[in-house]
């Protein structure tokens, strides 16, 4: 067995695909409409869907806010330069809620930032990674 992907439910499909695609540099690997059911899959991410996990964006055609609920925690990206990736983020457009450093109770560097619908997305620097 292996992990296939995590869904996320967006509001504005566009305005999510800009986010993931251009600012965090993943790729549209495949995206379908459903007309019967009114919703639209994309699916993003850094490799093939034969050999990596990826993110499933799901738009529902009538709804246009969602509440993320207090079960939601976080996707996770590893980065090599935690700062240039926050300042390369801020610049262009990028939400950072919690500036580079040490996580708590550990040594790892991770920063927060926030998707268009307000999803958290943990950045962790991979040089400093502690096990924690």
């Amino acid at each position: 067995m292996r992990m296939l992907h995590t869904m996320l439910r967006v509001a504005d499909l566009e305005q999510s695909l800009w986010f993931y695609t251009k600012l965090l540099g993943m790729k549209l690997l495949r995206k379908k409409d459903y007309p019967s059911g009114r919703f639209t899959l994309a699916f993003v991410g850094y490799g093939l869907e034969e050999k990596n996990t990826v993110l499933e964006l799901t738009h529902n055609w009538d709804i246009d806010k969602y509440e993320i609920g207090n079960g939601y925690g976080h996707i996770a990206l590893g980065v090599e330069n935690i700062f240039e990736t926050c300042d390369s983020l801020k610049k262009n457009g990028g939400n950072v809620i919690r500036e580079p450093g040490a996580m708590k109770h550990g040594k790892t560097i991770i920063a927060f930032i926030q998707d268009p619908d307000g999803y958290k997305i943990e950045l962790i620097e991979t040089s400093s990674r502690d096990g924690s």
